[in-house]
């Protein structure tokens, strides 16, 4: 593990710990539960411009064509304004 790993799933597992009121002997369930979180997390990470999103978006079909559509309401707004 990374030490930021390391860091998070420490952070995780103690915030966990506490909020069960500090028991005793549920130190291992608490560390798998905040790993299994991190792990979760960093599926769900995307870079910090958002490519890699776009990209699969792309991939599965599902990003909207917003882009294609502007010049089109760009032309009606001028026609309405023209009016």
């Amino acid at each position: 593990m990374s030490h930021t790993k390391d860091a998070w799933v420490s952070q995780r597992a103690y915030s966990l710990w506490e909020s069960e009121g500090r028991p005793d002997g549920r130190g291992e369930s608490h560390w798998a539960q905040a790993l299994k979180e991190f792990e979760q997390l960093e599926l769900t990470k995307a870079s910090p411009d958002g490519n890699d999103l776009i990209e699969k978006l792309k991939a599965a079909g599902r990003l909207m064509r917003v882009y294609d559509e502007a010049p089109a309401a760009k032309d009606d707004l001028q026609l309405k304004a023209a009016r």
